[in-house]
Formats: C-alpha cells, sequence, structure tokens
C-alpha cells in the first residue's frame, strides 16, 4: 500500500493528468443552456472533501461571479433539504464510500433533482446511485488518509468553476487563460515545494514531534488548508490539532492558548498579510514555537519559503504539502501504522461509509 508521503509525490503526475483532460472531464457539463437561471453553488462534502471545498471557495467564488456555499450533508438531507431551481449543487466523495453523501444523493434522486457527484471510484456506491457523475480524474486512493485525492478535489472544483464561469460570461476568456498559464507554472514548481517541506520539517522535527497540540491558522484559499491540517494531525498523529479562520482564532480562540502549543500560519502572502504578522507579533510574546508556511518572502529564519509566486486563490493547490508531509512523518515517528484501521470496529458499528 502506498503512504501518504507516496501519494504526495504523485501530485504533480495527477495533477497534468487531470490538466491534459480537463475538457474531456468536464467539458460540455456546464453549458449557459444548463446553468440557465442558476444564482449560487451548494457544495455538500465532509471531512477532506470539505476541507478541500473551502480551499477552492474564495476562487470559485471569484471565477463564476456567483455566491458559493460548503454545507455538511448530513445535516443538510436531514434538516436543510430545500431543492431551489435556481441553485447548482455539487456533492463530493472521493472514494465514494460515504454514507451522509450518498444517502443525499439517493434523497435528491427521489425528488427528481438535478446535483452533480464528483468522485473517483466508478465502482463505488455513489458512482452508482448517481446520475451526473463527475470523475476526479485519478486512481483511487488505496490510502485511507487521503493526501493526493484532497489536492486533486480542489483542483477538479477550480477547473469546474472556470467552465461555469465562462459559460456564465463571468469569466472572459483571457482571465481564463490566464489562470490555467499560473496553474501549469504551479504544477511545475510541485518537486521543489516537496523538496523545500522535507528540508523544513527534518530541521523543526524535535518541536513538532514533542508538540501536544498544533493550531494551523490561515484566511481566504488556505482556511481550507487549515482545516485540512487539523483533520490531518488528528487521525494520523492522534494529537490535538486545530484549524481555524485567522480572525476566527482572534476572536476567541486564542485565550486557549497554551505556552508550549505549536502555531503555524499558512500565508498565501495575500490580503490578510499584514493581519498574520500582527497576530504573530502577539503569539510571539506568549509562544514558544510559532511558525509561517508563505508562498514567498520567508520574514523570520524558522519559517518556511515555498517560493512559488501565484494568484493567492490558487495557493491550496501547493501549500497543503508540507501538511501533508508532517503527518506522515509525525505518524512515522509515533508508531502509528496507517495503512491499517485504529479502530476496525467503527465503520461496523456507526455505517458512515457503505
Amino acid at each position: 500500500m502506498k503512504s501518504i508521503k507516496d501519494y504526495v509525490n504523485l501530485e504533480q503526475d495527477f495533477y497534468n493528468d487531470v490538466f491534459g483532460k480537463k475538457d474531456q472531464l468536464f467539458g460540455n457539463k456546464f453549458t449557459s443552456e444548463k446553468l440557465n437561471n442558476i444564482s449560487n453553488i451548494v457544495i455538500f462534502a465532509t471531512g477532506s472533501s470539505s476541507n478541500a471545498a473551502y480551499s477552492a471557495l474564495p476562487f470559485m467564488s471569484k471565477t463564476t461571479g456567483l455566491p458559493v456555499y460548503v454545507e455538511e450533508p448530513s445535516i443538510a438531507a436531514n434538516y436543510l433539504l430545500n431543492f431551489n431551481d435556481d441553485t447548482l449543487y455539487l456533492a463530493i466523495t472521493q472514494g465514494g464510500h460515504s454514507y451522509s453523501i450518498i444517502d443525499l444523493v439517493e434523497k435528491f434522486e427521489k425528488n427528481g433533482k438535478t446535483i452533480f457527484t464528483l468522485t473517483s471510484d466508478k465502482d463505488s456506491p455513489a458512482y452508482k446511485v448517481s446520475d451526473h457523475v463527475l470523475s476526479m480524474g485519478m486512481p483511487v486512493e488505496e490510502m485511507p488518509y487521503v493526501s493526493a485525492g484532497y489536492s486533486v478535489t480542489i483542483l477538479d472544483l477550480m477547473l469546474i468553476s472556470m467552465q461555469i464561469g465562462n459559460a456564465l460570461g463571468n469569466l472572459s476568456d483571457k482571465a481564463e487563460s490566464d489562470y490555467l498559464a499560473d496553474i501549469c507554472g504551479i504544477i511545475k514548481k510541485i518537486p521543489s515545494v516537496i523538496e523545500k517541506s522535507n528540508q523544513w520539517i527534518e530541521k523543526n522535527i524535535d518541536v513538532f514531534k514533542n508538540t501536544q497540540r498544533i493550531v494551523w491558522v490561515g484566511y481566504g484559499a488556505t482556511y481550507g488548508v487549515a482545516r485540512e491540517g487539523e483533520t490531518k494531525i488528528t487521525e494520523t498523529v492522534r494529537i490535538s490539532s486545530w484549524g481555524k479562520e485567522l480572525e476566527e482564532y482572534m476572536h476567541g480562540p486564542y485565550l486557549g492558548l497554551h505556552s508550549d502549543d505549536t502555531i503555524v500560519f499558512l500565508d498565501p502572502n495575500g490580503v490578510l498579510e499584514n493581519r498574520v504578522e500582527r497576530l504573530q507579533e502577539f503569539l510571539d510574546l506568549h509562544v514558544n514555537n510559532v511558525y509561517t508556511i508563505n508562498s514567498v518572502n520567508k520574514k523570520h529564519e524558522k519559517d518556511l519559503d515555498l517560493d512559488v509566486t501565484c494568484d493567492e486563490l490558487l495557493s491550496s493547490l501547493y501549500m497543503t504539502i508540507p501538511v501533508h508531509l508532517l503527518s506522515f512523518k509525525l505518524s512515522e515517528l509515533k508508531g502509528n501504522n496507517l495503512e491499517v484501521s485504529a479502530y476496525p470496529e467503527f465503520d461496523k458499528i456507526t455505517a458512515s461509509k457503505i
């Protein structure tokens, strides 16, 4: 079985594959005729799929020119199931076995409503119950703790959003071409990002392996990355981990600060960069270990500069790489075998996966 590290090293190949067949995957799925009267987009996802949706959300909103919302499928299916003809609905289940997504899609189909399901496994239950399937364009990820699948989901959503924006007349051919060129540039930088991330992790591994809590703080596209940091560290390293939006963290959670916390900012050098600097100035007074992962312009010696210059809305395509590699390294040091379930009876009892 491949490891998280193996899948991170495959991300460039997966990105290239998806990018190369984007028209085959998503072309003609979202024409102006099919999008007639659509005024907003709702994405149903949970876990890493939800984190990926939040990572793509700012870019999707800008390129489609529409409000974009991310909702929990279980809450929607059981409490908020209102079908609107002016809403484009997307459901994400990378492996295709999520009970909450399958249940939601079945309810849509039963009521004769359209919902597109983004998944990677054509033999999965989600694929079989969905009338409108969108292939992720990558093989099924063997590792139960997804990494490449999370990243490819972000790319898929970005490509889908450009199709929608262009069809609606909200994204010009020139703007779409520029974004595609930027994405190509990011894909070429992936090996360098991996190398820099591994070097940074090795340099700071003694701090991370001894910490009892890691707090990830992001904004814009990196809010979803912060959420993924919470998810991956919690499930693989099995220590406490938070993923917070910048202002959300500043409105209360900072009061739960411990001096032995490890704080990691995920800064795409965007519009809130100054807010990061001010919060870091405060945290440096109370916490021993505060780091920043930057796209460019490293400000402190212990920070990680990934040396990728691009629109901040595209930063989630590469800024999760150090997060996933850190989760792999720490789980390895902790002796956690990620190839087997820590609680094999869980799915049997809860039926969270079908």
